[in-house]
C-alpha cells in the first residue's frame, strides 16, 4: 500500500510550485479539502490567466466525459490550466476517470473534491490515482487532537494561545474545523495592539464562554475530585442552560472517561506512552489522564461510562418524564465523585 500523503506535504509542494497533474481530495473533513483546492485555484494562475485557463465544475451538474474533455484541453497563453471539480461525490461512473489517468496532460492540474466519504481503496481508480497524481484523504480529527490543531493554526499567524484557552475553544466549537478557523480568526482580529497571545479572559470577552464555568473546568474538577468546584459549575449551568446544553457536557465527559478506560490498557503509561496510545499531539495532554488514574479505578471508570450513557438516554426521555437536565447532571456528577 502506498504511503499516505499528508496535508503539510501537499501544501509544501504547492508553495514550491511542484504540481501534480491530478489531485483527488476525499474524506469526511471538509476543511483540508477546501484549503488545498482553494490554494490551487488562487495561486497557480494569475488573474489574467484565470480568464481562459480556470474551469470550475460541479458534480451534480456535470458528467465524467465533460470533466475529461476539459482536462484534455491545452492552456491558452499560460503554462497550466486548472480544472476544479467540486462535489465530485455526486458524479456517476467516476471509475471512467481511469482512462484519463493513464495519460494525464502535464499542463492540466485537475482537482477533484470528493466530500463526505472516501473511495474504496481496492478499486483500480485508487491505484491509478496514486500513480498519476496525489490521492489525499481528509480525516475527521479526534477531540483530543483539537488543541494541537488550534495551536498550529495560530502559530502560522504568529500568535500563541494559553493551554486553558485552547481547551476552552476545543470544547466550545468541537471538531468542525471550518467553524473553528472562523472563530480563531475573530480572536486574532480582536487582539489588542502589540499582543500576540490569546488568554482565557479574551475568549470570555469575545466568544462568550465563561473562563471559570465551562465543561473544561467541570472535567478538571472531576479529575481532582473537587466537590465544591463541581457543584458551583453545575449551579452555573442550571442558571445558564442555553449556553451550557447537557448534551455537550455529556459528550465532553464521555470522551474523557472513555479515553481514560483506554489508558488502563496502554503498554506504556508515561506521558509519551499515553499520548501515543490516545493519538494526542502533545505529551502534556496526557497529564489529565495520569491524574485521573490516581483517583479512579478501572472498575469505577467502566461504571462512570455506563452512567453517562444512562444519563444521555434519560435526557432524551428514555425512562424519564420529569427530571430536569440540571438534576440529571447533578445526579451524574454525584455518582462520579462518590
Amino acid at each position: 500500500m502506498a504511503k499516505e500523503v499528508t496535508y503539510e506535504e501537499i501544501v509544501r509542494n504547492l508553495r514550491n510550485k511542484v504540481y501534480a497533474p491530478v489531485y483527488f481530495l476525499m474524506g469526511e473533513e471538509d476543511y483540508y479539502i477546501d484549503r488545498i483546492s482553494d490554494y490551487i485555484i488562487d495561486t497557480v494562475l494569475t488573474d489574467t490567466e484565470k480568464e481562459f485557463n480556470l474551469t470550475v465544475l460541479y458534480g451534480s451538474d456535470t458528467d465524467i466525459a465533460t470533466i475529461i474533455n476539459a482536462a484534455k484541453r491545452y492552456p491558452m497563453m499560460s503554462k497550466y490550466q486548472v480544472v476544479a471539480v467540486r462535489e465530485a461525490q455526486a458524479i456517476r461512473n467516476l471509475d471512467e476517470l481511469v482512462y484519463y489517468l493513464q495519460k494525464p496532460l502535464e499542463s492540466t492540474i485537475l482537482v477533484m473534491c470528493y466530500k463526505h466519504g472516501a473511495l474504496d481503496r481496492r478499486k483500480k481508480l485508487v491505484a491509478e490515482l496514486e500513480k498519476a497524481g496525489v490521492l489525499f484523504e481528509s480525516k475527521k480529527l479526534k477531540d483530543a487532537q483539537l488543541p494541537g490543531f488550534i495551536t498550529s493554526y495560530l502559530k502560522r499567524k504568529q500568535v500563541e494561545i494559553e493551554p486553558k484557552a485552547s481547551e476552552m475553544m476545543a470544547e466550545f466549537v468541537g471538531t468542525d474545523l471550518n467553524r473553528m478557523a472562523g472563530e480563531l480568526e475573530k480572536l486574532v482580529i480582536t487582539l489588542p495592539a502589540g499582543q500576540r497571545r490569546i488568554t482565557p479572559e479574551q475568549i470570555e470577552r469575545n466568544i462568550g464562554i465563561s473562563k471559570d464555568y465551562n465543561n473544561f473546568e467541570l472535567r478538571n474538577a472531576l479529575i481532582e475530585k473537587d466537590v465544591l468546584k463541581a457543584n458551583r459549575i453545575i449551579k452555573y449551568f442550571e442558571e445558564n442552560p442555553k449556553n451550557n446544553p447537557l448534551q455537550v457536557t455529556l459528550a465532553v465527559l464521555f470522551n474523557f472517561f472513555a479515553n481514560l478506560m483506554l489508558v488502563y490498557y496502554a503498554p506504556d503509561k508515561s506521558d509519551r506512552g499515553i499520548a501515543a496510545h490516545l493519538g494526542l499531539r502533545s505529551p502534556w495532554q496526557a497529564k489529565d489522564y495520569e491524574n485521573a488514574m490516581k483517583r479512579y479505578t478501572g472498575v469505577k471508570v467502566m461504571q462512570i461510562v455506563g452512567a453517562i450513557r444512562q444519563c444521555d438516554a434519560k435526557s432524551k426521555g428514555v425512562g424519564n418524564s420529569s427530571v430536569s437536565d440540571g438534576e440529571l447532571l447533578r445526579e451524574l456528577v454525584y455518582f462520579i465523585l462518590h
